[in-house]
């Protein structure tokens, strides 16, 4: 039987009142609602498809894009103010507010890519989420990165984004960059945390005042062995500072795919399907 599945475009409000953009992708009868956060740079449409293979379990998603991003980004990025805790701290949590109202009284979800998997412990609503799959999700801190990846990832912190600020005040798209324009906050925040060998953890007290310590909900990870990014020690460094929540590691190879190479983002593009309904599997067994 073929399950219908709607596809709306929404707009709604990050804590203080700014404009985010946003999908609701969902069944005709969800029996459970999931929200859906981007890593670094990633716009929401990358997300779509696992989305999609959500729905067909029964899953409503909302994808969104963080402020300065995408579809949620201002007319002008030149001056404009936000950073990755704004994304953790006033766009998260009104997404996880959001992503609630659409299947209410039944049980809400998180997944996360990359950045999106650190925002949780900074959200003061994360535990009304039952459980939260973290996918590529580790400290940013470059020595952790597989030692291939770390002469690029230097040249695009020391050489590249200055660059592109001194000339545009703001990181662009594409290019060596790749991934969507960055407001200049998030770039500079982002460069001073991978150069902390505890990542954000080594940044004042803002671990401290953040709630990494009390998030409840079971996290399910997944880890891929090409990822050069969120490595081993890279994925156990990030989930030292979920103290309190049970966690499991699933690693998964290219080759257990069917796929040549992952990678970072990989696991969301056309070729992957065959990991797309492993988060929601996992999430079948928290729906009473």
């Amino acid at each position: 039987m073929t399950t219908l599945i709607r596809e709306d475009e929404i707009r709604f409000p990050a804590r203080d009142g700014y404009s985010l953009c946003g999908r609701i992708i969902a069944p005709d009868a969800p029996r459970a609602a999931v929200l859906i956060s981007s890593g670094t740079g990633y716009p929401k449409g990358l997300y779509r498809r696992i989305a999609l293979a959500g729905a067909e379990r029964g899953y409503a998603s909302l994808i969104y894009d963080y402020r300065g991003i995408a579809g949620s980004a201002p007319d002008r990025l030149r001056g404009f103010k936000a950073d990755i805790l704004d994304w953790g701290r006033l766009d998260f949590p009104a997404a996880l507010e959001r992503a609630a109202e659409l299947v209410p009284d039944r049980p809400l979800f998180t997944l996360g890519h990359s950045v999106g998997g650190h925002l949780v412990g900074f959200a003061d609503n994360a535990n009304r989420a039952r459980a939260h799959a973290f996918i590529c999700c580790g400290s940013g801190y470059w020595g952790k990165h597989l030692a291939h990846y770390r002469a690029r990832v230097l040249f695009f912190w020391r050489v590249y984004g200055p660059a592109c600020l001194a000339l545009k005040g703001y990181l662009p798209g594409g290019g060596m960059w790749g991934g969507t324009a960055l407001p200049r906050e998030v770039f500079l925040q982002w460069k001073r945390w991978c150069f902390m060998p505890g990542y954000f953890g080594d940044d004042g007290d803002i671990v401290a005042e953040a709630g990494f310590d009390s998030v409840a909900g079971p996290i399910r990870a997944y880890r891929f062995t090409d990822d050069p990014i969120a490595t081993e020690t890279s994925v156990a460094a990030l989930h030292r500072l979920y103290s309190a929540a049970s966690i499991e590691t699933r690693i998964i190879a290219p080759a257990d795919l069917g796929m040549d190479a992952v990678g970072h983002a990989g696991a969301f593009k056309r070729g992957a399907e065959a990991f797309w309904p492993m988060p929601f599997e996992d999430f079948d067994a928290l729906i009473d």
